[in-house]
């Protein structure tokens, strides 16, 4: 197998050259860099990566190969993958064949022998932006003048095309929720579930009343790609249902979403938060937490709070660069977090977050129909 001459054009001008080991189309997408060091399939596979060009920072990719019980969607769903060197023979007792065979199936272009320290450090510099992986010794005219009209992320509603296109149901006992798929990640639901729900999953532009006809004892709010503020319509159908009462949970894009409906604003980060490294502060505990993080957007405030939203009370923050990653409401039972309690990859110092959730709706759900332990008639 003879590798082949490509490059990494960036929408400022600048291209970073590598190889290729197959024939490849350029393919277009927002490029960004995550610091996992494993859990690359769980990384190709999420939703939220819709869209994007992922740049591996740690220096090999691929050494324990692909296997069927990691993925978090059913397919690939990154445009390009961009790695220093790519492991030709993969070795894991789970592994059932080589990454680059299985991207090569999915048509997704790896390109190897890219410098991606330097590639890593322009974008930190820079900031992410829109990209294109091609063949060729060298960028030309015209595949530069297409890079400059393909698509910016901000505007974009992706999570109408990440989304599933008919609900599903997971679990057979427990408290009922619903979760709106905006690209969620499979680990989300089996967490869910371990937690003792059972899980419906519908369609991001299902209608409130569809989802009450359900009858559900809680809502959750998934991750998701593209920018929060092009999803409009998903912030009136949040409204009507939390504001109702219902016990709310959101993660990521859904976190953002609730930013949005309760009166706050967004904005694009330089280069985003992704990886398996980030420290988050709980405000309330003065507990860190080590989390799990792939988002480009972030509900605009600080530790004082979200402007334009009052009735949001900041929980989390990031802190590598103060950004809020946690809300939650002052009245009503809701909360969200911008970063991954499932992983998948990552640490899994968040997963008390499923049973926060759960508190929640048992308390709900006693306060409905009457305790006479809490006194409720």
């Amino acid at each position: 197998m003879t590798d082949r001459p490509a490059f990494v054009l960036l929408e400022d001008g600048a291209w970073f050259p590598g190889t290729t080991a197959r024939p490849i189309d350029p393919s277009f997408g927002e490029v960004v860099f995550t610091t996992n060091l494993t859990g690359y399939q769980e990384t190709f596979t999420d939703p939220s990566y819709l869209g994007q060009i992922v740049v591996m920072t740690a220096p090999m990719i691929g050494n324990y190969g692909v296997n069927a019980q990691d993925m978090e969607s059913a397919r690939p769903q990154v445009t390009g993958v961009v790695v220093r060197e790519l492991s030709r023979h993969p070795s894991n007792w789970r592994s059932t064949r080589s990454l680059g065979d299985w991207l090569a199936e999915a048509g997704v272009p790896v390109l190897e022998e890219i410098d991606t320290r330097r590639l890593t450090r322009h974008l930190r510099e820079r900031g992410a932006m829109r990209g294109v992986v091609a063949e060729g010794r060298q960028p030309s005219r015209e595949l530069s003048a297409q890079l400059l009209a393909s698509p910016s992320m901000e505007g974009l509603d992706l999570a109408s095309r990440a989304t599933v296109r008919e609900p599903w149901s997971e679990g057979q006992t427990g408290p009922h929720v619903v979760a709106y798929d905006y690209g969620m990640k499979r680990n989300i639901v089996r967490m869910l579930v371990s937690a003792g729900c059972r899980v419906t999953v519908v369609p991001a532009g299902t209608p409130a009343a569809a989802v009450r006809a359900l009858n559900p004892d809680g809502l959750f709010l998934s991750n998701g790609p593209g920018d929060p503020a092009a999803v409009a319509f998903a912030l009136a159908t949040l409204r009507d249902l939390a504001g109702s009462g219902l016990p709310t949970f959101g993660i990521c894009l859904g976190h953002q979403f609730v930013g949005l409906a309760f009166g706050g604003s967004t904005a694009k980060l330089p280069y985003g938060h992704r990886g398996g490294n980030h420290p988050v502060r709980d405000l309330r505990s003065g507990q860190v937490l080590i989390t799990t993080q792939n988002h480009g957007f972030a509900v605009v405030g600080n530790a004082d709070g979200v402007p334009g939203a009052p009735a949001l009370e900041v929980t989390h923050l990031n802190l590598n660069d103060g950004t809020i990653e946690g809300v939650r409401h002052r009245e009503l039972p809701l909360f969200a977090v911008q970063y991954h309690p499932e992983a998948s990859p990552g640490p899994h110092d968040a997963f008390p977050h499923f049973a926060e959730f759960m508190a929640s709706i048992r308390r709900a759900n006693a306060a409905r129909t009457g305790n006479p332990l809490t006194g409720n008639t």
